[in-house]
């Protein structure tokens, strides 16, 4: 009897405590359950995009987002959804969704130019072509762009936080423009095309200044212009090579040539000193041997050389030559020397309407070759020369006799053999 009362007691207990337990998890429910009725549905629906985008459901973040952008469009999350829809295409990565991303930073900037987060935009403008970026010797649209970017996000925010990352990206990406040139500029100095080669260098030493090998273009141009006999041109980019790249290997070879043409040998421009002493201190990642061989399985380029000091080329590139455009007379394919600002070169091209004759321009350098005389004499040959010049001629025309009996006799065989093998 009493083991059973005990028994029954327990029993009850454990039912009791069921119940209260059940109690209290109900209450919890229906209290989650106010929560959210009385949450407002455009920040429900926010907060639920970005939960899928930070487990990769991008696709049923993005429908979310718009969802909230065409229900409420006087919602307070109106531009915070307009720049997550941007982030998901951005965050997944694919060729297709990066061309997306471009589109939707673009449209944010252009409804809320003013937000402080339009900076964050432009930037992952340019960051979205910075992945996109080839190696130097494959297409470089994406370099050009990023370029482009990059330098209207310095322009806009020069004192944005962001602006230092800016910069640096922007000298990786001119390194791997000024590369693409400066490989074909040497293929064509190798060659011995001058005109080809000296087009391209005279570009990169304009353009990019921080390139790692702008100090070896100029002392390509150097030698280019001083082996054409053209010492007044050679010893600009000698003197440029001196005064802002002091510690190039270069330096000595240029001071030499400079003292034996008999041009003033420069100091050292203060600031690029500088520049160069930090760039050292700094340092650049140069890849080993195991890095670069596995580069050549990468994709994108390599941007350790870049610089890591000093102020990038925020001036867009000139537009190119149309058809309408043409290089004035004594220039060729190019035109260098003549000075602008602080002694750099820069090219003459004059622009004319079809048919119209180009006027000639004063300002523009003479070219490698020297220009030929408009107007040649004639001198009457000698008796000697004149019966040389006939035997020659008389030479060629038996030669080409001989070459149309040969041609006759193969002819007549193969008809020969026609008949005998008609296939």
């Amino acid at each position: 009897m009493i083991a059973a009362r005990y028994s029954n007691r327990k029993r009850l207990l454990a039912a009791l405590a069921a119940v209260v337990l059940l109690a209290g998890c109900g209450g919890k429910n229906t209290k989650q359950q106010d929560l959210s009725a009385s949450a407002e549905p455009d920040k429900v629906l926010f907060e639920r995009a970005m939960e899928d985008i930070r487990k990769n459901k991008y696709d049923i973040a993005r429908l979310t987002l718009q969802t909230l952008l065409n229900t409420y469009p006087d919602s307070e999350y109106l531009a915070q959804a307009k720049l997550a829809i941007a982030d998901s295409y951005f965050k997944e990565g694919t060729s297709s969704a990066l061309t997306a991303a471009v589109t939707e930073y673009k449209d944010f900037i252009t409804f809320f130019p003013f937000l402080d987060e339009a900076a964050y935009a432009q930037m992952r403008v340019a960051m979205t072509h910075y992945r996109r970026m080839e190696k130097p010797d494959r297409d470089r649209t994406n370099a050009r762009l990023a370029e482009e970017e990059f330098q209207t996000f310095l322009l806009k925010y020069p004192n944005h936080p962001m602006a230092v990352e800016a910069e640096q990206r922007l000298r990786e990406v001119q390194e791997i423009m000024a590369e693409g040139d400066y490989r074909i500029a040497r293929y064509y100095y190798i060659k011995g095309a001058k005109r080809a080669a000296v087009a391209r260098l005279h570009e990169i030493v304009t353009r990019y200044p921080l390139y790692s090998k702008s100090d070896q273009a100029l002392w390509m141009l150097g030698t280019t212009f001083e082996s054409a006999e053209r010492n007044e041109i050679a010893a600009e980019y000698y003197t440029k090579l001196v005064r802002d790249y002091p510690l190039s290997e270069q330096m000595e070879n240029a001071k030499e040539h400079l003292t034996a043409m008999g041009y003033p040998v420069p100091q050292p421009d203060p600031e690029a000193l500088a520049r160069h002493q930090k760039e050292r201190e700094l340092g650049r990642d140069r890849p080993g041997l195991l890095r670069r061989s596995l580069g050549m399985f990468k994709s994108g380029p390599d941007v350790s050389p870049a610089a890591r000091a000093g102020q990038p080329n925020l001036n867009p590139p000139g537009e190119s030559p149309s058809a309408t455009q043409v290089l004035t007379p004594g220039s060729g394919n190019y035109g260098v020397g003549a000075t602008s600002g602080a002694g750099r070169s820069s090219v003459g091209v004059e622009t004319v309407t079809p048919g119209a004759p180009a006027t000639a321009n004063p300002a523009v350098p003479p070219a490698i070759d020297p220009p030929a005389t408009a107007k040649t004499e004639t001198k009457p040959l000698t008796k000697k020369e004149a019966e040389a010049l006939k035997k020659q001629e008389e030479a060629k025309r038996k030669e080409e006799e001989k070459r149309k009996k040969e041609k006759e006799s193969s002819s007549k065989k193969k008809k020969g053999l026609r008949k005998i093998i008609p296939w």
